[in-house]
């Protein structure tokens, strides 16, 4: 049987795209806490997109896409309603790889992220592995995970 990655030439992962409550706050959370620069900026008057920024990681290899809360962009699920907690998806955490995932997450809430689950490791699956990790809700909301390079 044929593959994405044999017919089209599947690498890898590009972006993920994050809907912000407050560009502006997200934007400097991902850029001046977390490491990422601004690649691109543009607007989409189609899609009632005033704002968006694709920020790139700090090793080049991926990115995060930012909107306005007013895009109308092709999504899962539907928005929150004004004063509801956030509607849960498909899409559970971003995971990110760091050289130490207590210190991320300490960075990170002195940033402005909040707590979600401090540092920990934990022994997982066959072959066995050993994942050192902790857990923030970024200012806007989005669960990250911050992964020391695993074994896998």
């Amino acid at each position: 049987m044929a593959t994405l990655k044999d017919d089209i030439g599947l690498t890898g992962l590009h972006h993920i795209a994050i809907r912000a409550e407050n560009f502006e706050q997200t934007v400097q959370f991902y850029t001046e806490v977390m490491g990422y620069t601004i690649g691109h900026t543009w607007s989409l008057p189609e899609f009632k997109l005033k704002q968006a920024a694709m920020l790139k990681s700090p090793d080049g290899l991926s990115y995060l896409e930012i909107y306005d809360n007013q895009a109308d962009i092709p999504a899962q699920g539907r928005k929150k309603l004004a004063k509801e907690e956030f509607v849960q998806t498909a899409l559970l955490h971003i995971c990110l790889t760091v050289k130490d995932s207590k210190k991320a997450y300490e960075i990170a809430i002195a940033g402005g992220a909040t707590a979600c689950l401090e540092p920990m490791v934990l022994h997982l699956g066959n072959p066995a592995i050993t994942v050192r990790n902790s857990l923030v809700y970024s200012p806007n909301g989005e669960v990250l995970e911050f992964m020391e390079k695993a074994g896998f």
